[in-house]
């Protein structure tokens, strides 16, 4: 895993500079040089969250909200389930973020993002989020325009610097408050895309993925990319910073991320609580009972 921290970083999304997606890679080749090795890598990098999780749990003092967006078909689940395949239950939550259901109509748009956020010594994941306000909203207008605000708001040409602004306080107070924040862009290509829908319809196995919706989003990808260009530019913050990933190589994605969040969780000094002397007195106790048994 540790060579890939020559790479990663070319990921990260700098503040202050406008972002075009054409400048970062949907591809990555070279690591891992084949699947074997990927494999031995991600396991690698698996255990070390692992490891590192369970001191975070045992802190508890900070949490890690992961937010990971991207366009369809690639790779959100998959990543979620490989790289965080050793980590134990009780210290991840994973929340996906659909339609809004009637209750969070009836809400700000980043109160179901709020009530998600993970518990101190806990590993929160938003397999996408209140991101999409500022994406699929932006892309498809009619639907600020079905929500319940008030006509000046749907009105207002300065909406998206506005959500930006929420978006940026509502992550500054989260890292204020021990709440690490990472965010991952799954960049895929438009044709590794049509490739993994088309493996979606051939293999009856995975029909269940596919929707035809989907398939007429691809008419507005120019809008997406340029949603997302816009999002980078003005919300990637020294304390939530945007990653963005190749994605057309599902092993390279899941490495790459893996070593984002264990190189984050380093640089924690993560550990477990110190005893005090007199908690030390009573385990010295407790282990004298246990042996006059």
């Amino acid at each position: 895993m540790k060579s890939l921290r020559k790479i990663t970083p070319r990921f990260r999304v700098s503040g202050g500079r406008k972002v075009r997606l054409k400048d970062y890679p949907t591809n990555w080749t070279g690591v891992p040089r084949d699947e074997e090795q990927g494999h031995a890598m991600l396991a690698e990098g698996v255990r070390e969250l692992s490891k590192m999780q369970e001191r975070l749990y045992a802190q508890n003092t900070y949490a890690l909200l992961i937010i990971l967006q991207a366009m369809d078909a690639a790779g959100k689940d998959g990543t979620i389930r490989h790289v965080m395949s050793g980590i134990n239950p009780q210290g991840c939550q994973v929340f996906s973020f659909k339609a809004p259901s009637a209750e969070e109509r009836d809400q700000a748009y980043l109160w179901r993002s709020m009530k998600a956020v993970p518990e101190r010594g806990r590993i929160g994941i938003h397999n996408r989020s209140h991101y999409e306000e500022v994406v699929i909203v932006r892309v498809h207008p009619e639907i600020l325009q079905g929500q319940q605000l008030p006509d000046e708001m749907k009105q207002d040409k300065r909406i998206w610097q506005e959500r930006f602004a929420h978006i940026n306080d509502f992550k500054r107070y989260l890292s204020e408050n021990g709440t690490v924040v990472l965010k991952f862009f799954l960049h895929v290509s438009r044709k590794e895309q049509k490739k993994r829908f088309l493996e979606r319809i051939a293999d009856p196995s995975k029909n269940w993925k596919f929707s035809s919706a989907d398939v007429r989003e691809r008419d507005f990808w120019g809008d997406y990319m340029k949603a997302y260009e816009d999002v980078f530019t003005h919300t990637s913050t020294p304390w939530a910073p945007w990653h963005i990933i190749p994605a057309d190589n599902k092993s390279f994605t899941r490495l790459a991320v893996a070593d984002i969040i264990a190189e984050t969780m380093e640089g924690l000094t993560l550990d477990y609580p110190m005893l005090s002397t007199a908690q030390k007195q009573e385990l010295a106790k407790a282990k004298r009972a246990l042996l006059a048994e």
